[in-house]
Order: structure tokens, then sequence, then C-alpha cells
């Protein structure tokens, strides 16, 4: 037999009447009902928890033991059922989600996951190149979350008066053709490619500054960037035309790998925000946490080469 909840309870309720007789009654059990589960109970645990006699039951060495951990364990059981009576009501109040993003990789695990679970509520979704766009929206009640990404260790937008919460950090991968030179190599130096063209989306932030500084310091400056949307980096990638920055997420792609940067000079943060003044928001937000979690940990499974990164650079990944 496996110890139960209800069998801690039984056994704090004998403790606490001091007498199988009373126990009983305040459990709405005949007696000989609980000397048997007392029995069994007791045979579960490796011996008895009680002395008993005409005077009632007292708690033995290991009784105590089981005692002191059922004081434990029950509030805690007992306050999580409430949180989660109260957590459960609150998603009356959060009628729909309304996210917003910038062309990351997991919107649309989000959707996904946010579907699945509650497909009573709709979901509707903005996208913008801007975080700040996004932000307004956040602070003007107009969305209720919004997934971001901000470059090394950047503030996000309006961090004073939103709540944004990191979900995982990522380095960012250089895109090759998987017909270049340099596709099979584990990971390349960005000097390596001092004489590419790149690619890269556009977006607001430090992520360009930041970009030119590393090749700075590897020693070149770039000789054009090409800023466009995912799609046309993708091509300009598989047609060799230029290399492509990407977060490590980025899903397997034909006619293209990506590979990791030597010394990681870039990273990225997947960002959650909501308002904190929003009772629906503030509310779900974990829930919606725990969901934009499970989207990105699928997204860093999808790359076997990220997979195996990872493994060994511990720094990086799900935000713990």
């Amino acid at each position: 037999m496996e110890l139960e909840l209800r069998h801690l309870r039984t056994v704090r309720a004998i403790a606490d009447t001091g007498s199988l007789t009373k126990a009983a009654a305040a459990l709405g059990l005949a007696q000989p009902a609980l000397s048997a589960q007392l029995r069994r109970i007791e045979k579960a645990l490796g011996g008895p928890l009680f002395d008993r006699d005409h005077t009632g039951a007292r708690p033995t060495l290991l009784g105590e033991l089981v005692l002191e951990r059922a004081r434990v364990v029950l509030p805690a059981v007992s306050e999580l059922q409430e949180e989660a009576v109260r957590f459960a009501n609150a998603w009356g109040t959060m009628e729909r989600f309304r996210l917003g993003g910038t062309h990351g990789p997991l919107l649309g695990g989000l959707v996904d996951r946010l579907v699945a679970a509650h497909p009573a509520a709709p979901v509707s979704t903005y996208t913008s190149w801007s975080v700040g766009e996004i932000a307004a929206q956040l602070i003007d009640g107009r969305l209720d979350f919004a997934l971001i990404g901000a470059c090394g260790q950047s503030p996000p937008p309006a961090h004073d008066r939103l709540t944004w919460q990191v979900i995982g950090i990522d380095p960012v991968f250089v895109m090759l053709p998987d017909s270049h030179p340099l596709a099979g190599a584990e990971e390349l130096s960005l000097s390596a490619l001092a004489d590419e063209c790149w690619a890269d989306v556009p977006g607001e932030g430090c992520f360009a500054d930041c970009f030119v500084g590393a090749c700075a310091r590897a020693g070149f400056s770039p000789v054009s960037v090409y800023e466009t949307d995912t799609a046309s980096v993708v091509h300009l990638v598989q047609v060799g035309r230029a290399v492509g920055l990407c977060r490590a997420t980025f899903p397997p792609t034909p006619g293209v790998v990506t590979r990791p940067i030597t010394g990681s000079p870039l990273s990225w943060r997947h960002l959650l925000g909501w308002h904190p003044r929003s009772a629906a928001a503030a509310a779900a937000a974990g829930a919606v946490s725990g969901h934009t979690r499970a989207a990105y940990a699928a997204a860093a499974e999808r790359s076997e080469s990220y997979t195996r990164w990872l493994a060994a650079h511990p720094r990086f990944g799900a935000a713990m």
C-alpha cells in the first residue's frame, strides 16, 4: 500500500483526539474501520504509530516522526489547493488572450498551447518589428501579454512600468547555406566570415551596434548587412548571397545549417511581459509563463545542433 494524504489525516486525527473512538467520530468512520485502516498504515510504514490502552492512544517515536512530517505536508497541500481554486476562478476574468510579439519563434507555440488549454477563450495576435510599439500596447491595455527579445543585458522597453520575465537566453548563431565550405564546422569564428555579406531581420535596440562591435573585435567590418524579413533572410542564405544571423532556436530549414559563433559574442533574451495592474493578466501570468516555457523548450529541442551545444554551455537555455 502506498501512503496517501488521507492516511496522514487519519494519523493526525488520532493524535489530536488521543483516541481511536473520538478520531473515528471526527472522521465519520466506524471504529472497526478506522482500526483496520490504522493497521494497514502501520504495516506500510514499518511499525506501530500509537501505544494504545484503556486511557487512549499516544504516539510512538515512529508516530512522532510521521506526525512531524504530516504537520508540514498537510497544511502545504491545503494551501496549494486553496491557491489553485483561487487561480482557477481568476480565469473567469480572462475571457480572451491578446498576444503581441516581434516575429520571434515562440508566439506560434504559445498560441497553440493556449488554444489547447482554453478552447473557449479567443486568442488574437499582433506582431511588430518595434518592441516599443508592443510595450506601448501593453501599457494602453490593448494587449494582455507580449513576447519580445532583448539583446544581451539591455533592459526591455518600459521596464519601470511593465513586468518582464526572462523565458530563455540564447546565443546568436550564424546561418550558412549547406553548400558553404564551412558548413561542416562545429562552430565558427566571426573572423572566418569576414568577407561575407550578412543578413538579419530589423529591430530596435542595440543589436546592430553589438554586431558591428563584435565584428570590430574580430578584426573586420561587415561588407554589407541586408535587413529584411525572415523569409528573405533564409532565401539569401539558401542561394549563397549572404550568411545570416539567427537565434539558436531557429527551426531546421532545407538548404540551411546553423552554427554557433566561437565565444558567443552575441546573445538574445526571450521575454514575456504584462502590465502588473492588469488583474486578469497578473492572475493568468503563471500559466501563460508555463506555456511559454514549454514552447521555448520545444523550439530548442527541434534543433539538434543547439541541443548538443547547450549541454556544454549551461549558462544559456531556459531561465530558472
